[in-house]
């Protein structure tokens, strides 16, 4: 597999740390809040690098931190009347609810900053004790940049350009050695939630705990660290300043962004009314077109949400279960008899549109082009696959189709239930279609489509969907 790596801005060849596994830190949200299309994207786009890996033999180790503590957090609980923890509870459960709409699986480990107060501690301390941190009288401890020689090899950033996004902080830091220097940890103020420290009460910094969290469940060194652009700087520039401060090592060999968001071909922004959670979204659409859609495009370029964009999604995706429910139906009636001569081609064909598939993932995650590999199958599965194929050739291409769509992490609901009344009318069809009695045939056909269905006529009886 290449890489994009943006530490060398260049694809490279991926080599993990250690044969046959691969550690992976994604970060995640903060948990004050239902999260956005923007947030949607990398959470989708390095769900499917952790499935093509896993398809290509690895055992990943796929880590996504929430963050339960900073001041967005401290404010909103406040102005609900609820404690911060009882916030963060919440909106884990909100984002388990959203994620798994979205075809999200669960990380291997959800870390969050709250229970790892000891680890930050901890790495807090060697920063003070080699002389890349200090500590202030009134209990803030900062990093010091100027200690670190590497800083800004990720984003290209001077150090004087960090005060610019530096921290979230609302008050006013005067305790600085340097304008540059970031937060490790913040003492508390009155009616914030602290914990116990070498310098006093407070808290963590927003950029130490993913140092921290990263580290314990991946090593001092991992394999990929991923995130959206808007994170490269000053997040995981400080993660890098902080990590390779502390241990003298490398901490991450390869650092892969996604691109920006924008809606109706604007930026998206609460100021012009296009800010969308995806909650928002789900009232109106299927999450399953949503996560099609942020696929259709190179994880590395900027993408446009619209409407109409969605819309082309869902009629993609319906495509998709139409080829899947008809490879179904041709694998259970199809004829029972070995492979021939022209279906053993075929198989060829569908081999060559996996091969497709994995050479466009493994070309930097290029889902775009590994859905064109993907409709390419689906195409001649269409021509090819009927009742009168053999049961072994339609399960062929079933199970081709369904293993590149696995890692993408589409189709996956079963097809809805035919209703009652509808099963009743195809049947009083298929009745008068036994007893010639084509006008009532016709007349019932067009009532099915009325109400929504399409049925089709085959050796084996009606088959009956839903018209997509």
């Amino acid at each position: 597999m290449q890489i994009y790596n943006s530490l060398s801005r260049k694809k490279e060849e991926f080599k993990p740390i250690h044969e046959g596994q691969v550690g992976i830190y994604a970060c995640g949200p903060t948990v004050y809040n239902y999260f956005h299309i923007g947030n949607a994207r990398p959470f989708i786009t390095f769900d499917v690098l952790r499935r093509q890996l896993e398809r290509e033999g690895y055992k990943v180790t796929f880590v996504q931190n929430f963050t339960d503590i900073d001041d967005k957090m401290i404010r909103r609980a406040n102005e609900e009347g609820i404690t911060v923890k009882e916030l963060a509870e919440r909106f884990i459960a909100e984002y388990y609810k959203d994620a798994g709409a979205l075809g999200i699986r669960p990380a291997t480990v959800h870390p969050k900053a709250t229970d790892h107060i000891t680890e930050i501690i901890d790495l807090v301390t060697r920063l003070i004790e080699n002389g890349h941190a200090y500590a202030t009288p009134s209990g803030d401890v900062y990093y010091r940049v100027s200690a670190f020689p590497g800083y800004g090899k990720l984003s290209g950033q001077r150090m004087e350009d960090r005060e610019a996004g530096a921290s979230d902080r609302l008050d006013v830091e005067t305790e600085k050695e340097a304008p540059e220097d970031f937060t490790l940890w913040k003492a508390q103020k009155p009616g914030e939630p602290a914990w116990d420290s070498p310098w006093g009460k407070g808290r963590p910094g927003w950029h130490i705990e993913c140092s921290a969290m990263s580290m314990k469940y991946l090593g001092e060194t991992f394999d990929i660290h991923c995130g959206g652009k808007d994170l490269l700087f000053p997040h995981h520039e400080n993660e890098i300043a902080q990590s390779e401060g502390a241990t003298g090592l490398p901490y991450v060999h390869y650092w892969m962004h996604n691109g920006f968001i924008n809606v109706d071909n604007q930026k998206m922004s609460k100021s012009l009314n296009n800010f969308f959670t995806v909650r928002d979204i789900s009232k109106e659409y299927d999450l399953e077109a949503v996560r099609l859609f942020m696929l259709s495009s190179h994880y590395r370029s900027p993408i446009n949400f619209s409407r109409d964009l969605i819309e082309a999604a869902n009629a993609s995706l319906n495509r998709l279960y139409t080829a899947r429910d008809h490879l179904r139906f041709c694998a259970e009636h199809g004829e029972d008899r070995p492979e021939n001569e022209d279906e053993k081609t075929f198989a060829e064909r569908l081999k060559g549109y996996e091969k497709r598939f994995d050479d466009a993932m493994d070309d930097d995650l290029n889902t775009a082009d590994a859905l064109g590999a993907v409709f390419e199958l689906v195409k001649d599965a269409n021509i090819t696959v009927n009742e009168k194929t053999s049961r072994t050739s339609a399960q062929k291409a079933l199970d081709s189709l369904m293993a590149v769509c696995s890692v993408l992490g589409i189709l996956t609901k079963e097809s809805e239930e035919i209703p009652a009344e509808i099963s009743a009318m195809a049947k009083e069809r298929e009745e008068a279609r036994k007893n010639k009695d084509w006008k009532k045939s016709d007349e019932l056909r067009d009532a099915l489509k009325e109400a929504g269905y399409v049925v089709e006529d085959t050796k084996n009886g009606q088959k009956i969907r839903k018209n997509v």
